[in-house]
C-alpha cells in the first residue's frame, strides 16, 4: 500500500500579482495561538469517464487561483515587539503540488481506518521547524490518482492563513479555472486587521476568565505542549461512527420532550452534549475535575456590519461549556444540551470584539483552555461540493489533523459518502478522536444513533 511520488512541481501565481510592499498583518483571530499550526484535509473522488485528473487540475488551473489568493504562497514572520505573525510575500513565491499513484482502488480507501498510515501518504507535511521565526511553504497540495480511476485531492495549509472555510473557498476557485469557467463571481478579500482587529482602546466586556486562562508556558512551547504532557502516555486513536437521520430525531425528541413544552434543540447541539458526556463517562475522569467542551462558531452574519462576502480568513470564534465531570455524567442530557443551545445565544457582536480584544491584551501573556478540552466542529455545511472539478464532487471529505481549538482530542461532523452502499442515505458521519482505553465503553454509547 504504498504512495509512488511522480514529480513535486511549484506553482508560482500566474498573472503575477501585484504584491504589497509591506508584510500583510493577519486579523486578531488568524493569530489565535490555538492556529499556529497546519490542517491538512483529503478529498477523495470517483473516477472519470473521460478526463484524467493530472490534466484536470492542471499546474495551469493551481496557478490562476493562486494569483487570487497569492498570500498562501508567502511565508509567516513573527513581527517586533508583539511577536504576532504576520505574511511576507515575494515574486519568487510558490507552493509545492505533488503528483503520485497507487495500486490501491477507491473503494479500498473508503473502508479504511481514518487513523490509517496509508491515508495519510495521501495528503502532504509541511515542515514546521521554525528557523529564524520564519514559516514557508504556508501550502502544498497534493493529487494521487488510484488504480481504478479515482484519485485522491489532499491540502495542507497553515491554520493561521484560513480556516475550513477559507481553504474550501480556494479550492472552490481551482475547481473553477479546472472546469473551465474561469474566476470565481466573488473576489476573495484580504483586510484582515481592518475588519478583525482590536478596538481603541481594547475592552472586553465577556467573562473569559471562566472558561481561559492566562498561562506563561504557552508563548514558548505553545498551545498544545501540555496535552502532550498530560496524557500519561495513553494513545490517542481516530474512529468514524455512522450516525443516522431517524435515530438523532428520535433522540432529539425524547430529550425536547423531557425539557419540556417549547424547547427546541438542534441535531448538534444534541450530539455535542452526548459525545461530551460519553467520553467522559468512557475515560472515567475524577468526579470533582472541572472539564470543558469547546466548539467553533462562524462569525461571519453575527458581526455587525457582517463580514463581506469573498472574505477567506478565519471565521470562527471558539465558544466554551464548563461543568465538573460529575456534573456532566449525572445530570440530564437535556440539560447539558439547552447549556450548549445557550452558548450559541450569547455569541453576538459583543462577544467576537470582545474575544479580538482580549487575545490583543493577553496574546504576550501565553492564552489556554487548559489541557483535555474536547473540541466539536461542524463540516457538514462548508460548500464541499464546489470542489468540482468537471465530474462531480468529492465522494469523501476528512480531516487529517488532530490539532483544533487548544485540544488534541477533536469531533468532526463529516458529511456522508454518496457512494455507499447503504439501506439508509440519509444521515452523517462523525469522526471522533479519543484514547484508546475508552474507545471500546465509547462505542458502546454511540450504538444508539446507528441503525
Amino acid at each position: 500500500m504504498e504512495v509512488q511520488i511522480l514529480e513535486r512541481i511549484s506553482i508560482f501565481p500566474s498573472p503575477p500579482p501585484s504584491l504589497p510592499s509591506l508584510p500583510l498583518p493577519l486579523s486578531h483571530l488568524d493569530t489565535d495561538r490555538n492556529l499556529h499550526v497546519t490542517f491538512r484535509t483529503l478529498r477523495l473522488y470517483s473516477k472519470s469517464p473521460d478526463k484524467d485528473p493530472f490534466q484536470a487540475i492542471s499546474p495551469d488551473a493551481v496557478s490562476a487561483a493562486l494569483s487570487l489568493f497569492f498570500p498562501l504562497t508567502g511565508s509567516l514572520h513573527c513581527r517586533q515587539p508583539d511577536s504576532r505573525l504576520e505574511i511576507q510575500c515575494t515574486a519568487s513565491d510558490s507552493i509545492p503540488l505533488i503528483r503520485a499513484v497507487t495500486q490501491v482502488r477507491l473503494s479500498e480507501v473508503l473502508s479504511w481506518r481514518p487513523d490509517s498510515t496509508f491515508l495519510n501518504q495521501l495528503s502532504p507535511y509541511l515542515d514546521q521547524t521554525n528557523k529564524l521565526d520564519i514559516t514557508k511553504p504556508l501550502l502544498a497540495l497534493q493529487i494521487t490518482q488510484f488504480s481504478c480511476g479515482g484519485f485522491a485531492f489532499g491540502m495542507c495549509v497553515h491554520h493561521a492563513l484560513c480556516d475550513g472555510a477559507g481553504a474550501n473557498q480556494f479550492l472552490a476557485s481551482i475547481a473553477r479555472f479546472a472546469r473551465g469557467e474561469g474566476p470565481p463571481v466573488i473576489q476573495p478579500l484580504w483586510e484582515r486587521a481592518e475588519l478583525l482587529g482590536p478596538r481603541n482602546p481594547p475592552h472586553v466586556n465577556v467573562p473569559f476568565d471562566r472558561t481561559i486562562t492566562i498561562d506563561a508556558d504557552v508563548v514558548e512551547h505553545g498551545t498544545y505542549w501540555k496535552h502532550q504532557k498530560s496524557d500519561g502516555g495513553c494513545r490517542l486513536v481516530k474512529e468514524w461512527f455512522d450516525v443516522s437521520d431517524k435515530c438523532v430525531e428520535q433522540f432529539r425528541d425524547q430529550l425536547k420532550e423531557e425539557a419540556g413544552f417549547g424547547v427546541n434543540f438542534t441535531t448538534f447541539e444534541v450530539l455535542s452534549a452526548f459525545i461530551w458526556r460519553a467520553r467522559i463517562k468512557a475515560s472515567q475522569q475524577n468526579t470533582d475535575e472541572v472539564v470543558k467542551m469547546v466548539y467553533s462558531m462562524n462569525i461571519s452574519k453575527i458581526l455587525n456590519p457582517p463580514l463581506p462576502a469573498g472574505y477567506w480568513g478565519n471565521v470562527c470564534v471558539p465558544v466554551y461549556v464548563t461543568l465538573t465531570a460529575h456534573e456532566l455524567t449525572t445530570q440530564p442530557l437535556w440539560k447539558t444540551t439547552a447549556l450548549i443551545r445557550d452558548s450559541k445565544r450569547c455569541i453576538n457582536d459583543e462577544y467576537v470584539r470582545s474575544y479580538i480584544d482580549f487575545q490583543e491584551l493577553h496574546f504576550a501573556k501565553g492564552i489556554s483552555a487548559g489541557a483535555r478540552v474536547s473540541a466539536f466542529t461542524d463540516w457538514r455545511r462548508l460548500g464541499h461540493s464546489e470542489v468540482d472539478f468537471g465530474w462531480g464532487p468529492p465522494v469523501s471529505v476528512m480531516p487529517l489533523s488532530w490539532k483544533l481549538l487548544g485540544s488534541v482530542e477533536p469531533c468532526f461532523f463529516l458529511p456522508h459518502n454518496p457512494l455507499e452502499d447503504r439501506k439508509e442515505k440519509n444521515g452523517f458521519k462523525i469522526l471522533v478522536c479519543l484514547d484508546e482505553k475508552s474507545l471500546e465503553s465509547f462505542k458502546k454509547e454511540m450504538q444508539i444513533f446507528s441503525e
